[in-house]
């Protein structure tokens, strides 16, 4: 099966085509490097040129207002190119709970690119992942205090990103969903407490300051961005990933 993958030199891309060829198919990576260029459609016919599915794993280089007209563009000339080559499987990855939290603008583009998808031309799945241990940093540090971290109690159930990658791949070797699959970690922590646990493991000092109002992740209600009992569990946990 040949597998276009748009974004398929980063974080999640770049493990998703070392996974499906080691499954034997035939996974391409395209990205701004490799000369594709989403927002004006250059070099999509020709990345799109033969597949049977197209994985669109690439982001908004914003999390503003900006972001819509990112997700808008960059769909809509996927899902026409993609048409137009007779691909037969689109799949995209969003983030779990991305519709239950209003107000959060990268949030609701996120909602923006998956109704796009949904309402498309082209057979399609959704990976929803939650948030990723390799971005804990930046979320933990993004309070530069010196003496305390503020970090909110927000639940939060992070998963590694080869976890997410696994995921992504499975799906897009499979027949299109239809629908969507929920993928998240094994563990669920507060966001504070995970902060603790993070910033002992980097030797940082600074104690973490429990503030309900801290933050972009302040905003989400209740448990809106864990699994869920329909999720997909990953395997790494908190502790292995910090290991490695």
């Amino acid at each position: 099966m040949k597998i276009a993958v748009i974004g398929g030199t980063g974080l999640i891309g770049s493990q998703v085509v070392t996974m499906l060829r080691a499954d034997g198919h035939e996974a391409v990576p395209h990205s701004p490097s490799t000369g594709l260029d989403l927002l004006s459609g250059a070099g999509l016919p020709e990345a799109l040129e033969s597949a049977d599915v197209v994985v669109n794993l690439t982001n908004s280089p914003t999390f503003d207002e900006a972001a819509r007209a990112f997700f808008r563009t960059s769909m809509e000339n996927l899902l026409s190119a993609a048409a137009e080559a007779g691909v037969g499987h689109a799949v995209i990855l969003s983030i779990v709970g991305v519709d239950r939290v209003p107000g959060f603008v990268y949030y609701e583009a996120k909602v923006l690119q998956e109704q796009l998808l949904t309402a498309g031309p082209v057979p399609w799945s959704i990976v929803r992942a939650t948030q990723f241990f390799e971005f804990l940093d930046t979320i933990v540090t993004s309070d530069p205090g010196p003496d305390a971290v503020h970090l909110p109690p927000t639940p939060v159930q992070p998963m590694a990103a080869a976890d997410v990658a696994r995921a992504v791949a499975d799906v897009s070797a499979g027949a299109p969903l239809n629908g969507i699959r929920n993928v998240a970690g094994p563990e669920v922590f507060t966001l504070d407490d995970l902060g603790r646990a993070v910033l002992a493991a980097h030797g940082d000092q600074r104690p973490v300051v429990t503030d309900p109002e801290a933050g972009l992740f302040a905003a989400v209600p209740g448990d809106a961005i864990i699994g869920g009992d329909d999720a997909v569990p990953a395997k790494t946990t908190l502790q292995e990933w910090l290991a490695r």
